[in-house]
């Protein structure tokens, strides 16, 4: 049990999510995945939690665990063409993960998501979130549209707006 990380999670408020992703924010990457999806036929969902619960907490789960349920959770696997790609960001581990359905993330591997996970981390801690995302929609976007490439009209299988828990 780790009781700083605990710590920190139990102290994250609603009021430090919204300060980081204000609704003009938000606004801006549901616009960002909305243009993303015009180039590729793939499903991008972004998702902010400020801090576990404290029954996962207290287990241990991983942001790495909790992005996978939610990935569940939002039907992001649910796409015709198996390219839905979660975005998740745990604000109180500062701690981005992308979980890609099995038809992208075979094409793109662990590495390419790991290498985009990162250049977010260090937006945020500058204190780009806005920036941040932004740029991690752009990166997904680039494997989407490199392996997925739009053809004619698009459907949109997954909203677009931005998932705040």
């Amino acid at each position: 049990m780790n009781i700083k990380r605990i710590a920190k999670h139990l102290m994250v408020t609603h009021w430090q999510v919204n300060r980081a992703f204000p609704r003009q924010t938000l606004i801006a990457i549901e616009q960002a995945i909305k243009a993303s999806e015009t180039a590729h036929v793939g499903e991008i969902r972004f998702a902010v939690e400020g801090a576990l619960d404290v029954a996962p907490l207290f287990k241990g789960q991983s942001a790495r665990e909790r992005a996978i349920d939610l990935f569940s959770q939002l039907r992001v696997w649910d796409t015709e063409h198996n390219n839905g790609v979660l975005i998740y960001l745990l604000l109180a581990d500062r701690d981005v993960e992308i979980v890609a359905d099995r038809g992208i993330h075979a094409k793109v591997g662990a590495q390419g998501w790991e290498k985009t996970c990162r250049k977010m981390e260090t937006a945020f801690k500058q204190g780009s979130y806005e920036g941040g995302v932004v740029s991690g929609i752009q990166a997904v976007t680039r494997h989407l549209a490199e392996h997925f490439p739009a053809v004619g009209a698009t459907r949109n299988e997954l909203p677009d707006k931005p998932v705040v828990l």
